[in-house]
């Protein structure tokens, strides 16, 4: 079986499309996905092409490193748009990924998908890390994602504390993404994310760049106009409203594919 490894401003993902449905998924996901003994990647993403008239539609399941599903990850999604502009010349798209419908744009390089983002909880979590008490707002972005305003991300703990968080009893079964977001002016932030599902800090996170800007601009530190969203990646996102509907965010970056293989599967 072909399958494409692409990322997404460094949230990688090994990609198949079309998969065989009646395979299971979700226990291959940790074996593709380990770093030194299989291709290596945040999660394995499965497209289906489920539409072509009157616009195309792809279904798309996101499953994290750990074998647990993702209920919304922006850099899958970009990343399967991509590959559909590559493969049928696309340029817009619908994208349906746990039962809910993104709008994506193929153009000049770069791709974007819609993000709805809820309500701003501030203070919903609070955490005592080496003498420090650290206050978190949640948002919801498609998934959970929790953020700490700070002056510096590169002096965060971010593997230590990103982690405590994450298992917070008060944000017990379900858990949480975890951003550190270090505003730089008023239309930029710097951000460090500690992914759920992966179990680590990856390089980028589309649904946590939504919740930057968000909780950013609820703290009046960014404007509400587009938001640059510098990751550990060095390949910046940017999140900006989707004035067609309120709560609606647009979050778009490159998408670059690093190989081609296939996979023998037992």
């Amino acid at each position: 079986m072909e399958f494409l490894k692409v990322h997404g401003a460094g949230n990688d993902f090994v990609l198949l499309t079309d998969p065989e449905p009646s395979r299971d998924w979700r226990a291959e996901a940790p074996r593709l996905c380990a770093r030194r003994t299989g291709v290596g990647a945040d999660g394995l993403v499965l497209s289906t092409l489920v539409d072509k008239d009157p616009a195309p539609v792809l279904e798309v399941i996101c499953i994290n490193a750990d074998g647990s599903l993702a209920s919304m990850c922006g850099n899958a999604l970009r990343c399967v748009a991509w590959t559909a502009a590559g493969a049928h010349g696309f340029t817009a798209m619908s994208l349906m990924m746990a039962g809910v419908r993104h709008e994506a744009t193929v153009q000049n390089g770069h791709v974007w998908v819609t993000a709805e983002a809820g309500e701003v909880a501030p203070g919903r979590v609070e955490a005592r890390w080496q003498d420090a008490r650290w206050r978190f707002d949640a948002v919801h972005t498609g998934t959970e994602h929790v953020v700490a305003l700070v002056d510096d991300v590169d002096a965060v703990d971010v593997e230590g504390l990103g982690l405590l968080v994450r298992n917070h009893p008060e944000l017990a079964p379900v858990g949480t993404n975890v951003n550190f977001v270090n505003p730089v002016d008023p239309h930029a932030v710097r951000i460090r994310t500690y992914e759920r599902g992966v179990e680590a800090e990856t390089l980028s996170c589309g649904s946590g760049a939504v919740a930057a800007a968000v909780i950013a601009a609820h703290h009046g530190v960014v404007t509400p106009g587009p938001v640059t969203v510098h990751n550990r990646a060095g390949t910046p996102l940017t999140v900006s409203h989707n004035p067609e509907r309120p709560g609606s965010y647009w979050v778009g970056g490159p998408v670059v594919q690093s190989f081609r293989g296939e996979l023998e599967l037992l």
